[in-house]
């Protein structure tokens, strides 16, 4: 089964769940077009697998993708497991994956909820080499 698209989100500020907006630009150097992360050095987008939202689920969390504040939910893809360096195309764009996890400086409300949150261990960062549309149902595909 191909790897795909499951939701695009974007927030205004930092530190708070993104909605879904269906589609959105990538923006070579900065990341996802009217998201309060872009521009961010080399963690321009986010990204979760829904696999990792279900591990939440499964704790008891009604959840929903963006709500760990990642602007590209995937399905059908081992995120973790690439190795930093590994290009992604989606859509029109293509990723290059700069971090994988992320230190939490302060306890967000889903880890006081679960005791614990997937998007440190789980979740990567990646910078837009090129541009371009993407969208919910795009293929991630591993270039």
């Amino acid at each position: 089964m191909a790897s795909r698209v499951v939701a695009v989100s974007t927030s205004l500020y930092k530190g708070e769940r993104k909605k879904n907006v269906s589609s959105a630009r990538l923006l070579p150097g900065l990341g996802l077009e009217g998201d309060a992360h872009a521009g961010f050095a080399h963690r321009q987008v986010s990204l979760l697998a829904l696999e990792s939202i279900e591990k939440m689920r499964q704790a008891g969390l009604r959840v929903n993708p963006g709500d760990f504040a990642e602007n590209i939910t995937t399905v059908n893809l081992n995120l973790p497991a690439l190795p930093i360096g590994t290009h992604l195309r989606i859509g029109e764009a293509v990723l290059e994956i700069s971090q994988i996890g992320k230190e939490c400086h302060n306890r967000c409300a889903i880890y006081y909820q679960a005791g614990d949150c997937v998007m440190p261990k789980e979740g990567i960062f990646a910078a837009v080499l090129q541009g371009g549309s993407i969208k919910t149902g795009d293929v991630v595909a591993v270039v």
